[in-house]
């Protein structure tokens, strides 16, 4: 039977701001992480602290002094996400089979399992599941599954760090975690033909809410934090 872990990221003032939405209907029959760099008092889940995670904290003190004009270029603001998800796959995902990546400005409705999970998300022979867009976007990171199973996996994952690690992030185009995470699964489709799973539809926007999970979870991304309902998502179908 494969066991799935979900992992996500928020400090006290986003909690305050969003993040208790996430907490407070978190249903899904997943084990939940939750890390963060202030400590926090949870009553699901566990929490880790990111403090802890030694490259993450090298990374922002390295870069935080730097000028950030607009969000595609604030590699800091993002960092912390990549470095959550990489060092619960690298060093905390004994015993797992998959790991799904979810951001706290999400709201959860329908529960649901491991079976739902295999039917809709998973898929045999690929390395992960993902909300693409078209090419000339960027993919929709606020959920991601990552199949522990598939050999490239943890390769995939160490490079993506690597990335933040090295400060090559500041080579690339845009800073941010959907720009590395497109460009290392590009990479890795072309030189070790490694298979991936688009969730997406094609289109660019709100791909979540009209994905499969738009049937069981709300992504507040964007504005949509103030009033925690996308204008999207319609209903539980």
């Amino acid at each position: 039977m494969r066991k799935t872990a979900a992992v996500t990221t928020f400090n006290k003032k986003l909690y305050d701001s969003f993040a208790y939405r996430f907490m407070n209907t978190y249903n899904w029959n997943f084990d939940l992480s939750v890390y963060s760099e202030d400590k926090l008092d949870l009553d699901k889940g566990q929490f880790i602290d990111m403090n802890e995670v030694a490259d993450c904290t090298a990374f922002v003190d390295r870069n935080k002094h730097k000028e950030v004009k607009r969000f595609n270029w604030d590699a800091v603001r993002f960092c912390y996400k990549v470095y959550a998800w990489a060092d619960f796959i690298l060093n905390r995902s004994d015993g797992y089979s998959g790991v799904i990546w979810i951001d706290s400005d999400s709201v959860f409705y329908k529960p649901i399992d491991q079976h739902w999970l295999e039917k809709n998300i998973h898929r045999d022979g690929t390395m992960m599941s993902y909300l693409g867009r078209p090419k000339s976007y960027y993919t929709e990171t606020g959920f991601i599954y990552f199949n522990l199973e598939h050999p490239d996996t943890k390769d995939y994952v160490a490079e993506c760090k690597r990335v933040y690690d090295s400060d090559d992030i500041y080579k690339m185009k845009q800073f941010h975690d959907c720009w590395v995470m497109d460009r290392t699964r590009e990479k890795f489709e072309k030189e070790r033909k490694m298979k991936t799973y688009n969730l997406g539809d094609g289109q660019s926007g709100h791909v979540q809410a009209r994905s499969v999970l738009g049937k069981v979870y709300d992504h507040t991304k964007g504005k949509r934090k103030v009033t925690g309902r996308s204008p999207e998502f319609k209903e539980i179908r």
